[in-house]
């Protein structure tokens, strides 16, 4: 996993403005949520076509939140890029076109389409019966059409999401933008998410801290489920 974090100068900059570096100091279980983004095959296994080594690091990390928010009384919801390809307006459409090459954007696809050998959840990850499973077709699975995941968590009465998966500045960061923005308190794990590179990693950190959540530890995270 990654071993770097927000430098202290920003920390301090940042909690200048906030008041405080972290906000939330409680996590109150029956009304909060551990969303684990994309920890698929395609993304995890080795030489997978959109694959994130380090993502192979966390798995101990993600499978220790669920395991406590699940006995504290939480949720625990994985979810998954499942994608098809239906041409015209297709949400992926200017991604595919202009952002990739032909190469990477059949493989791409090819991976992400549910029932494809590396769609599914990566090996090592401790997915309970119990648990909610919910597929999105964008980067983030609060965006507007992207997945039912904000009506099914309104209904449970969830408020908080704890954030960790893959990729940290992708689909990880991205979810935990469009959260706050619709409502949710958002406490982004920096140890239990994962991306390409250190640098990546730590600038995804920075713009959460900066004005759309908490970024935390997983020992932190586990101390504010404490009774």
């Amino acid at each position: 996993m990654h071993t770097v974090g927000i430098p202290q100068d920003i920390r301090e900059r940042i909690a200048k403005r906030r008041g405080r570096f972290e906000i939330f100091d409680r996590l109150d279980a029956a009304r909060t949520v551990l969303i684990v983004i994309d920890m698929q095959k395609a993304f995890v296994a080795e030489g997978a076509p959109v694959e994130v080594p380090l993502a192979r690091g966390i798995i101990p990390n993600v499978n220790c939140l669920a395991d406590a928010l699940r006995k504290a009384g939480g949720t625990v919801c994985w979810i998954t890029t499942a994608l098809t390809d239906a041409g015209g307006a297709h949400p992926w459409t200017v991604f595919y076109d202009h952002f990739t090459t032909p190469e990477f954007a059949r493989a791409h696809l090819a991976a992400m389409t549910e029932g494809a050998p590396l769609h599914g959840l990566a090996e090592g990850l401790d997915v309970r019966a119990e648990d909610l499973q919910v597929c999105k077709d964008r980067f983030s699975c609060f965006i507007q059409g992207s997945s039912p995941l904000d009506g099914i968590l309104r209904q449970r009465g969830i408020d908080t999401v704890v954030i960790a998966g893959t990729l940290t500045n992708r689909c990880c960061e991205s979810s935990a933008r469009d959260a706050m923005m619709i409502g949710y308190k958002v406490v982004f794990v920096e140890d239990a998410n994962a991306a390409a590179t250190d640098d990546e990693h730590v600038w995804a950190l920075i713009n959460i801290a900066s004005a759309f959540g908490d970024v935390r530890r997983t020992d932190e995270v586990l101390a504010m489920l404490a009774p």
